[in-house]
């Protein structure tokens, strides 16, 4: 009888195609630079790592929650027939004053149902406490809470993989988000490709990713500093954000995703 060594290398997932569903994160937000990047397309430059033949689609649109994520990204994901897929949804939902957490994880469970059972194997991820980062919206953690609560019911339901992003401390660092606390910085989308690619297992991947980031050139501001820094957030951001809600707008209104189509991975 022969064993299998812990040591030797794992053998990489193969996947020819892969496909991304979601909202402003899986766009990319944050991670802007020659265009939008973002932990998906970090994620599909690793996969490519391993099969250089990948190709990979990003179906997500910001604002989007995560009915419309279903409405609007399911069918034509399916069509791509992916043998792997990203579905990250639910944090436009959880911001919105009415907020049903079953309906929301219905709406991810149906994701995770259709793709899974076409043979796609599917990664999610669990989502942040952002009074962490945001002391004004301690009213959400709940929300939060019982949302992250339902994706683990549901991916185990469904065969689904599970990044548990929402538990390392380091989630928490200023620095891995932008200036408006709600979209990742592209630290931050890099920890979340690594968390994703952890969870998968790809060669070379381990708990990095979880790992506190080196003390800060500069003292992160405290007491009436960090009083003032919150104030100039909710100038700046969250405002504009209640501006737009009043209006019934959103930052996705009039776009489409940047990535509809199967491409190979430049990286």
């Amino acid at each position: 009888m022969t064993g299998t060594d812990p040591h030797e290398p794992r053998p990489a997932p193969r996947y020819e195609r892969y496909v991304a569903l979601g909202d402003s994160q899986t766009e990319g937000l944050g991670d802007d630079g020659a265009g939008l990047r973002g932990f998906a397309d970090r994620l599909a430059e690793l996969l490519a790592a391993h099969e250089p033949g990948l190709r990979y689609a990003n179906l997500a649109v910001r604002g989007r929650q995560a009915g419309q994520v279903r409405a609007e990204q399911l069918a034509p994901a399916l069509a791509l027939r992916p043998g792997l897929a990203s579905v990250v949804a639910g944090v436009n939902d959880v911001l919105r004053p009415k907020f049903d957490a079953d309906e929301v994880a219905g709406h991810l469970e149906a994701m995770f149902a259709a793709l899974t059972a076409q043979g796609a194997r599917v990664v999610t991820v669990t989502f942040p406490d952002l009074t962490r980062l945001i002391p004004l919206a301690r009213p959400v953690g709940p929300r939060i809470d019982a949302l992250n609560d339902r994706v683990r019911l549901a991916a185990a339901r469904h065969g689904v993989t599970v990044a548990e992003t929402a538990r390392p401390a380091a989630v928490a660092d200023p620095r891995m988000w932008t200036a408006d606390r709600l979209h990742a910085s592209p630290l931050g989308h890099e920890r979340i490709a690594a968390a994703l690619a952890e969870a998968l297992a790809l060669p070379g991947s381990d708990d990095t990713w979880t790992r506190p980031l080196p003390p800060p050139a500069v003292p992160l501001p405290t007491g009436w500093g960090a009083t003032a820094a919150d104030l100039r957030w909710a100038a700046g951001h969250l405002g504009p954000w209640l501006l737009r809600r009043v209006r019934g707008r959103s930052s996705g209104d009039g776009r489409t995703a940047k990535r509809p189509g199967l491409l190979p991975v430049l990286g």
